[in-house]
């Protein structure tokens, strides 16, 4: 993803990477995806590699040290649109921490389960008026071109929060499927015949 995110400042001018991370930290890209800083100096070199970016010259600024400037080649301006068209078409799996927690919550008794989805939903809550304030204000001055991965953020933590709100119903009037069994494993310590041993929900 770093990768991607160099060619996409370099498509707009020739920079060095101090101005293509200064470029890309201005633009809010380290939320849009995960981005280490620390290999910054690493993926440039490799672009330059492969021939994706080239050296244009160099520049100094004052007591600085020379700073390499480079800029995207027609084989980088190829394989950046080819990334994104794979990107865009192409469904992958991903692993958010959250379906890492469901997976095993079942260790923790249910009621606790509730505590912590009701305090998830708040904070998305919280969070999900921050953004819709923003990108209202956005909007007044950027075109949706621009917001658009803004837009897909929101709505994501909005469907989170619905799902959430949903599975809270669920534990709270009881309606949850094996809800008993549950409780029966936590008070007792064994597990219930109807439940698979070595259940990894557990």
């Amino acid at each position: 993803m770093l990768g991607l995110a160099v060619l996409s400042t370099l498509v707009a001018k020739p920079m060095h990477p101090y101005e293509m991370a200064a470029a890309l930290k201005a633009r809010g890209k380290d939320d849009d995806m995960a981005i280490k800083w620390g290999s910054l100096y690493t993926v440039v070199r490799n672009l330059e590699k492969h021939g994706f970016i080239e050296v244009a010259g160099s520049s100094r600024d004052g007591a600085h040290p020379e700073r390499t400037i480079y800029r995207i080649t027609d084989a980088g301006r190829d394989e950046y649109a080819d990334w994104v068209r794979e990107l865009l078409g192409t469904p992958e799996p991903e692993q958010p921490r959250f379906k890492a927690a469901l997976s095993v919550w079942g260790i923790l008794r249910p009621e606790e389960v509730a505590r912590l989805l009701r305090r998830r939903v708040a904070l998305l809550e919280e969070e999900i008026a921050g953004r819709r304030e923003a990108l209202a204000g956005w909007r007044r001055d950027v075109p949706r071109l621009f917001l658009v991965e803004a837009e897909y953020d929101l709505a994501m933590r909005e469907a989170e929060a619905s799902w959430t709100r949903s599975l809270l119903g669920e534990l709270a009037d009881g309606t949850f499927p094996g809800l008993d069994l549950w409780r029966r494993w936590h008070d007792t310590g064994q597990t219930p015949p109807d439940l698979p041993e070595g259940d990894p929900h557990l």
